[in-house]
């Protein structure tokens, strides 16, 4: 796969501190790596038209009432594949979509208040025409969130 823009070490730090805090401030961005800031300024626009794609936050879905999270995967027939990903992008307690090629071409990251409503999310997901099989997987405890990935070490 090519590489489709070039990161130096400047561009790295900056992607650093953003990933450790996006609300830093271009002037304290430009005193950590000894630049104007408006040389940072012009760096993470042009990291956000070509690398960055959204500055987000990470909630922990437990301590707003879901108490149930499922990493799900969804068995599908391949001709209607792309017709359950729509269905499961319009269910709001479905988090995150992902198209994989492991035992299950559609894993979710689904949002449950309990037991019982993961059940009926998971009933609704099976409803949908196409789907063969729902193979949840509850989360017992996240041990890294995926969006805090980002380090050059």
């Amino acid at each position: 796969m090519a590489i489709e823009y070039e990161l130096d070490e400047k561009d790295l730090k900056l992607i650093e501190i953003l990933a450790v805090n996006a609300r830093v401030t271009y002037t304290d961005m430009a005193k950590i790596l000894g630049m104007s800031d408006v040389a940072v300024l012009k760096r993470v626009k042009k990291l956000e038209s070509r690398v960055l794609k959204k500055y987000t936050i990470v909630i922990d879905p437990r301590k707003i009432g879901y108490r149930t999270i499922s990493l799900t995967g969804v068995d599908v027939e391949s001709e209607k594949l792309f017709d359950v990903i729509t269905k499961l992008r319009d269910n709001p307690m479905v988090k995150g979509i992902y198209l994989t090629t492991g035992d299950h071409p559609i894993m979710a990251i689904i949002w449950a208040r309990d037991e019982d409503d993961l059940a009926k999310i998971h009933r609704e997901i099976s409803g949908i025409n196409g789907v063969k099989r729902v193979c949840p997987s509850i989360v017992l405890r996240t041990l890294k969130e995926i969006d805090l990935w980002f380090s050059i070490d």
